[in-house]
């Protein structure tokens, strides 16, 4: 097999997120979700010197159903993580793919000088770059 070409993040990348202010209720954010079939909410920053947060379905099963809280009594800032580690968009998939495990991650926001412009996960850079370059190879 041949060497494989550079792909930046910002390729493979989706928008299969929903940006939300945290003082939102898990309630109105999965109503966001499901509108949008999204896979994550994206907590906006505050203000220029603040970070992004994240909340995965799988924090809202863990920590609001699991424990059986009142989903609309539940705040996003509650549950979330932050900060988020972003990644670069011109970051190569390899490298990507490479921090995701050092940091036992399964996505991330992509951002061009501090903005959010969207979000990888291992099947994007899997299905969406290594085996698209790999079908481009097959030809």
């Amino acid at each position: 097999m041949s060497e494989m070409t550079r792909i930046p993040v910002r390729e493979v990348m989706s928008d299969r997120y929903e940006t939300v202010d945290g003082m939102v209720t898990v309630v109105d954010s999965l109503r966001k979700i499901k509108r949008k079939k999204a896979q994550v909410l994206i907590v906006d920053r505050r203000h220029e010197g603040d970070e992004y947060g994240i909340v995965l379905l799988s924090d809202i099963a863990r920590k609001v159903l699991a424990k059986d809280r009142a989903a609309d009594r539940v705040n996003i800032y509650e549950i979330m993580s932050k900060p988020v580690i972003t990644v670069h968009s011109d970051m190569d998939i390899r490298y990507c793919a490479r921090l995701f495990d050092n940091f036992g991650l399964s996505c991330a926001p992509v951002v061009t000088d501090g903005n959010l412009v969207g979000i990888v996960s291992y099947e994007d850079m899997v299905l969406r770059g290594f085996c698209a370059q790999l079908e481009e190879g097959d030809d």
